[in-house]
């Protein structure tokens, strides 16, 4: 197989067309890059606002050391200076330890620093988000935020106008730089298009899931050259897209220059219309992968691509992709499918058992219990061919 790059717009105009698998195999190839490092993470700006952020963003739901955390300090002299929190990160304890940090380093103007706040339904309201925003940033030791983001948002309400308007008074009033929000569930695509439609002046910014396993998904490719267009800044989130058999893929994954963890991100930085990538790096080991890879110019080779691409297909029956309607709408009663699969990737791929059971328990008996329910509509309506009642039944064994 060739060890050559190839050229990455022609690939994504193919993906939409294709599908990924036909996108990758008539690629056009190119010539491949020879290795090359900087100093310290390059940087991009960001989407129309002018400002320059390093492509590799520090993800800061954990705990960190509050006397003095070696993966900041590391990540500072790397040029990883985007923090990005959210203020139901540890439960709050990610923003006092990082207001710690910013303490002791002495030079808030160093960092990008985002937080978000995650409400749903009818307490989503701008006097909501506002208030909590006003509540954090003295956890944070600052009085500014360099971007606010709306949380994990799920409506379309909440991108009325009220809202964006509350981005612009927040800004006015100096507590934020800039606005923007997070998505990752099942309405993602549809979200990004009105983003696109009110445009870079109300919403600067989105952080979405994106990873390898998305390229031939023409809908969300459509809605990010739209976004792109509107001059909306793109964060790509849960690049990993990591499902139980990582494991055997971390072994079987050939290249001369990357692991799977890091071929992963390279995949994502190979979209030019992706700004930078938010990586939650809990050790070192981690964060100097993650570095090597951001500082390496060499692009994945065609063969390293595939790989990716057979890795997308085979571990499909694992990956939920959140869309809830799809499955539950076949389902009697308040069964919860996309939420448990959701958690029980949190325990199996990230490590984190504790808020893996933490949030499955918060599920009521009727959104967990599958057990008198028929699934087989379910089952055979999901696009990815998961075994849905297997998958519960693991939750279950795992969370319960």
């Amino acid at each position: 197989m060739s060890e050559q790059s190839f050229n990455r717009r022609d690939l994504f105009k193919r993906a939409a067309a294709a599908g990924t698998g036909a996108a990758l195999l008539n690629a056009t190839v190119g010539t491949a890059k020879k290795a090359m490092a900087a100093d310290t993470v390059p940087t991009t700006t960001l989407g129309s606002t002018g400002k320059t952020i390093p492509k590799l963003l520090m993800g800061c739901s954990q705990k960190f050391d509050p006397v003095y955390d070696k993966i900041l300090h590391t990540a500072m002299k790397e040029g990883v200076t985007y923090l990005d929190s959210g203020q139901v990160y540890s439960n709050g304890q990610s923003h006092a330890t990082l207001g710690n940090f910013l303490e002791q380093v002495g030079d808030r103007k160093r960092f990008w620093v985002t937080s978000k706040v995650m409400l749903f339904g009818k307490n989503a309201t701008p006097a909501k988000y506002t208030s909590n925003l006003e509540t954090m940033l003295p956890d944070l030791k600052t009085d500014y935020l360099d971007m606010f983001m709306m949380h994990n948002v799920t409506s379309m309400d909440q991108l009325s106008p009220d809202h964006i308007k509350m981005g612009q008074d927040l800004k006015k009033r100096g507590l934020i730089r800039h606005f923007g929000f997070s998505c990752h569930q099942n309405n993602v695509v549809d979200l990004m298009n009105r983003a696109a439609e009110i445009g870079s002046e109300g919403i600067e910014t989105i952080q979405f899931r994106y990873s390898f396993a998305k390229y031939g998904d023409k809908d969300l490719n459509n809605a990010i050259d739209a976004c792109k267009k509107a001059g909306i800044g793109l964060i790509a989130m849960k690049t990993q897209d990591s499902v139980p058999d990582d494991k055997d893929m971390v072994k079987n994954f050939q290249s001369k220059n990357y692991n799977l963890f890091q071929a992963k991100l390279k995949a994502v930085w190979a979209d030019e219309r992706i700004d930078a990538a938010v990586s939650e790096m809990t050790n070192l080991k981690q964060l100097r992968e993650n570095v090597t890879a951001a500082k390496n110019t060499t692009d994945l080779a065609m063969d390293e691509f595939l790989q990716l691409n057979r890795f997308a297909a085979n571990t499909a029956h694992h990956r939920c992709n959140g869309c809830s309607e799809i499955c539950e709408s076949r389902v009697e009663g308040d069964l919860k499918i996309a939420d448990q699969l959701r958690f029980l990737m949190y325990d199996e791929c990230y490590g984190k058992p504790e808020v893996a059971k933490a949030l499955y328990h918060e599920l009521t008996n009727n959104e967990r219990a599958f057990e008198q329910l028929n699934l087989a509509d379910a089952t055979k309506a999901c696009p990815q061919g998961i075994d849905i009642v297997k998958r519960l039944s693991d939750a279950k064994v795992r969370l319960a």
